[in-house]
């Protein structure tokens, strides 16, 4: 019961990469708890500036407006598009690689498209393997568009693909993608950014926002069970 209370209370939606929650609607009082781009707090009302959030353990507090936004104005704003998912990578950009890290603190190649994806509301499966499978496998690299997904590995004996890489592809042969920080490489020998070992393990393409809400595995907050029971 409280976990359905919990999904259909009211909410709100860090929108910073990093935000705080302070104890009191002030700059200056100490802080209750750190937060990162895409986490949910339950919505208790404002005062000012500040947006009063509850925990899941009934901890209290506030955050700035500036960090976060009500579930409300959240989806107002919403775009989805290949240009805002990828404008969200990009502020990424030198984060460090943690293994399994699904945060600006810290992030794995499946946790930045994730977590770039996430952030616009659309909820992809954690790992780049279960990621490949969602959508349309673009096997030519000319074909590939803005927001597509890259995949990286190598191909077993009896010829299916082992995925253990992922990134998002940029246009004009350039991909961002996290791995030992989050950075811009490039299929194009010519290019300062050339990657050749990543070149050398490319894949397949995965065409994905064409399908949200129409693969079982590209689903939103609105339709995901987790979030919508």
């Amino acid at each position: 019961e409280e976990y359905h209370a919990w999904n259909a209370a009211p909410k709100v939606v860090v929108t910073a990469l990093f935000g705080l929650v302070k104890e009191k609607a002030d700059g200056k009082s100490a802080t209750l708890s750190d937060v990162v781009a895409g986490d949910r707090l339950k919505y208790l009302g404002k005062k000012g500036c500040w947006l009063k959030v509850e925990f899941p353990d009934g901890r209290t507090g506030f955050i700035h407006k500036s960090e976060a936004k009500t579930e409300a104005d959240w989806r107002r704003s919403l775009d989805q598009s290949p240009e805002a998912i990828l404008a969200s990578a990009k502020s990424m950009l030198g984060f460090p690689y943690l293994w399994a890290g699904m945060s600006p603190k810290g992030i794995d190649c499946s946790g930045l498209v994730r977590t770039a994806l996430f952030m616009h509301d659309i909820i992809i499966p954690r790992d780049s393997g279960p990621m490949s499978r969602v959508g349309d496998r673009i096997m030519d690299r000319s074909e590939l568009i803005p927001g597509d997904l890259v995949f990286f590995g190598k191909y077993r004996e009896d010829g299916s693909p082992r995925v253990s890489h992922v990134g998002f592809y940029l246009g004009e042969g350039r991909f961002i993608h996290s791995m030992g920080l989050v950075q811009i490489s490039s299929f194009n020998p010519e290019d300062p950014c050339y990657d050749a070992y990543n070149t050398g393990r490319y894949l397949f393409g995965g065409r994905v926002l064409p399908y949200i809400n129409q693969h079982e595995e590209l689903t939103t907050t609105l339709t995901n069970t987790y979030y919508a029971e």
